[in-house]
C-alpha cells in the first residue's frame, strides 16, 4: 500500500514486512533465556516477542541480555523471559512510511517496534530493516535516475558541443 508523502508515494511498515522474515517470532514467558537465545539465533534475529496464551505480553532483546548477564546470579538456563522482558511494547502502526518509522525508532531509542494493524500484531521491525528498506529505494530512485538521464536525454536539449 502506498501512501502520499509530500506529493510522491512511498511504501508503508507493511510493504517492509513483507521482504522480512513472515513468521512472528515468539517464546512463552515461562521459557528460560537460553532457549530464547536459541530461537533467536536459529532464526537470526534480535528480539522475541513473548506470548501468554494468544495474546503478546512482552518482547526480549540481545540488548536485555546484555543487561540481565550483569545481574550477580544471573543463570540463563534458570531465568524466565516473562522476568526479564520489556512489558510495554512500543508499537506503530502498519500504515506509517518509513520516515515516520524511523523518527520513531531515533525519538524512542528503540532497535525493535511491533507493528500493528488496529489491535493485532502483524510484525516487528527492526531499525535494520527500516534503514535497509530505504537504502534499497535510494538505489532503486538513484538507477531510475541514471537510467532518465544519459547522453540521449542531453542531446536532445541541442546545445552545442564544446571541444
Amino acid at each position: 500500500m502506498d501512501t502520499p508523502v509530500d506529493g510522491k508515494t512511498t511504501k508503508t511498515a507493511v510493504d517492509i514486512l513483507a521482504d522480512k522474515h513472515p513468521d512472528i517470532i515468539s517464546v512463552t514467558a515461562t521459557a528460560s533465556i537460553q532457549e530464547a537465545i536459541e530461537i533467536m539465533l536459529q532464526q537470526k534475529v534480535g528480539s522475541v516477542l513473548v506470548k501468554d496464551g494468544d495474546e503478546y505480553v512482552g518482547i526480549w532483546t540481545e540488548r536485555d541480555l546484555l543487561r540481565d548477564m550483569m545481574q550477580p546470579g544471573f543463570n540463563p538456563v534458570l531465568a524466565q523471559v516473562g522476568d526479564h522482558m520489556t512489558r510495554d511494547i512500543p508499537w506503530a502502526d502498519h500504515a506509517l512510511n518509513p520516515y515516520e518509522l524511523m523518527d520513531r525508532f531515533l525519538g524512542m531509542r528503540l532497535r525493535h517496534l511491533i507493528i500493528k494493524r488496529e489491535s493485532e500484531v502483524v510484525g516487528v521491525l527492526s531499525m535494520g530493516d527500516v534503514v535497509r528498506f530505504c537504502l534499497q529505494e535510494k538505489m532503486r530512485e538513484f538507477e531510475d535516475l541514471k537510467e532518465t538521464i544519459n547522453w540521449e536525454y542531453y542531446e536532445e536539449w541541442n546545445f552545442p558541443r564544446r571541444r
